[in-house]
């Protein structure tokens, strides 16, 4: 009984080695139809283990691209390492021969490398069998191989084989639009000045094509400005913009080689040449525009001061086309008018005149000395000496200080040195301040109000200085003094003596001066 055991349980386990001998286990399901004895060469060679030969005979998609060095097999992550290292069989139908962590995978050794957004995307996003284009892959039902780098095999073409087919020319990774990488220079056509700040729509038109959006960017016209632009000169100077133009701004008209407007009946000259066409030509370009008269453009800046029965008279003949500053009214035109200019008059500048506000003037300002100067002797000089207070009767218009007044007239009358005497000298004295005070009216005959009395009143019977009675307006010294009329009486030998003999210098109170009234005339006085 025993031994009839122990029989059993060898011949149990000898065959389950041999089974064991035969099939490690179950393959995978991509592998179920190598299954069975006769099948095991396909894989394994007779005493040896699976080897990368083997593998590669029967997955030549993969071999191809061994042979190329190119793909994650080809990486040196993989190269020289045997096939069942990652994908080992026998572990039953539901083993994933192909498994790995895909969040974590490096795409870079497969010789692809994702950025922008194709790094943002799941592995079956790209690796689907619709993107792969040969047939003996696509029928697999799994599988990462078959992809073609090339865009148009996972994306539309957009331009429908308008452009070249290698997109990364234009575009990057990171959005489709805008096409970072075009270079509009490399093109036909250069985009220059406004050019370059136009949104490409406006020229590339969206339209629908074969059912789809499609944006056109070959085959547009552009040898001439009105391809894309509208004549607004319909046609009345030709087709060459440019001849006029700059791309900077179609308002901008060339200075030099462009447009001849002294072929117009309007020649442009001085700061004419220097303005905008539209401040000018205010609707369009082609519409006449009145230049017979400076107002036709110009406003009136003297408000009507200038007419002539209603009518304005024309700037020209004041002012010339390099600017309103300045003027060409001449002195000559100047004297046809009420108030003529002479003297010093011709050497005032206009304004001095005409624009003592803010604005000019030039009608009702006043044609009288005090309408235009301060009348200073107002308060000092009788207005009879100047009726209508005319400044005239005593000064000219050549100079201020060239007076004419006629002194007879008053009570004094200028005699000998007084005649030579600038009229300042007496009638514009210093105050005690220092500050000039007028005299004219105030002044009296009293000759001490402008001399110093050297005799200190020896000669006054009043309060006032008469120096006339022995001193002439020529010289000072004495002319007139007859010393017979004095209380001493010259007579004999007395007539000879010098006067400093009977005279003498004496200093009284601090004043020094010649003492002429001596009260004690008796001989023993002097002798």
């Amino acid at each position: 009984m025993r031994i009839s055991f122990t029989l059993i349980l060898l011949f149990l386990i000898v065959c389950l080695r041999t089974v064991a001998q035969i099939s490690p286990g179950p393959l995978a399901e991509p592998h179920t139809h190598l299954e069975g004895i006769s099948n095991c060469t396909n894989c394994h060679d007779l005493g040896n283990k699976v080897t990368n030969a083997k593998c590669l005979a029967c997955h030549t998609e993969i071999k191809a691209r061994i042979d190329i060095q190119k793909g994650y097999h080809s990486s040196p992550a993989v190269k020289g390492k045997d096939c069942s290292l990652c994908h080992n069989d026998h572990h039953g139908t539901k083993f994933k021969i192909v498994k790995f962590d895909q969040t974590k995978f490096n795409h870079t050794i497969t010789g692809f490398t994702l950025t922008g957004k194709h790094a943002k995307k799941l592995c079956n996003d790209c690796h689907k069998p619709q993107f792969i284009s040969k047939p003996d892959i696509k029928k697999k039902k799994f599988t990462f191989l078959g992809l073609d780098q090339k865009c148009a095999l996972c994306h539309a073409d957009y331009h429908q084989k308008t452009l070249s087919l290698i997109c990364s020319d234009c575009h990057d990774f990171e959005a489709f639009k805008p096409a970072s990488k075009f270079d509009h220079t490399k093109a036909k056509f250069k985009l220059i000045g406004k050019h370059q700040e136009v949104e490409c729509i406006k020229c590339h038109k969206t339209e629908t094509r074969e059912g789809k959006k499609f944006q056109n960017f070959t085959g547009l016209k552009f040898n001439a400005c009105s391809d894309c632009h509208t004549d607004v000169h319909h046609k009345q100077f030709g087709t060459n913009c440019s001849q006029c133009h700059t791309e900077t701004s179609f308002k901008t008209i060339k200075q030099t080689g462009g447009f001849d407007h002294d072929k117009t009946d309007f020649k442009l000259e001085g700061k004419h040449k220097n303005v905008a066409c539209n401040l000018c030509h205010k609707t369009k370009v082609t519409d006449p525009v009145k230049h017979d008269k400076c107002y036709n453009c110009h406003k009136d800046y003297h408000d009507n001061q200038f007419t002539n029965l209603g009518v304005p008279q024309d700037c020209i003949k004041c002012h010339t086309n390099n600017g309103f500053q300045g003027s060409t009214f001449t002195i000559e035109q100047h004297n046809n008018y009420k108030f003529m200019l002479q003297g010093s008059h011709v050497a005032t500048p206009c304004l001095a005149c005409h624009k003592k506000q803010e604005k000019w003037s030039f009608r009702n300002i006043g044609i009288h000395c005090y309408d235009c100067h301060t009348n200073i002797h107002e308060r000092y000089l009788n207005i009879k000496f100047y009726p209508d207070s005319s400044c005239e009767n005593c000064h000219d218009q050549s100079r201020w200080s060239n007076v004419t007044f006629d002194h007879s007239k008053t009570n004094f009358k200028l005699n000998g040195t007084h005649a030579k005497q600038n009229c300042k000298a007496c009638h514009f004295k210093k105050d005690s301040k220092g500050q000039e005070v007028q005299k004219f009216s105030a002044m009296t005959m009293d000759c001490c109000q402008c001399h110093t009395d050297a005799h200190y009143g020896q000669f006054s019977r009043t309060e006032t200085c008469d120096c006339e009675k022995c001193h002439g307006f020529e010289k000072w010294p004495v002319l007139k003094f007859d010393h017979n009329l004095a209380s001493f009486k010259l007579d004999g030998k007395h007539e000879t003596v010098a006067c400093a003999k009977c005279h003498k210098k004496v200093t009284i109170d601090q004043k020094t001066y010649v003492q002429y009234k001596i009260k004690d005339v008796t001989c023993k006085t002097c002798h």
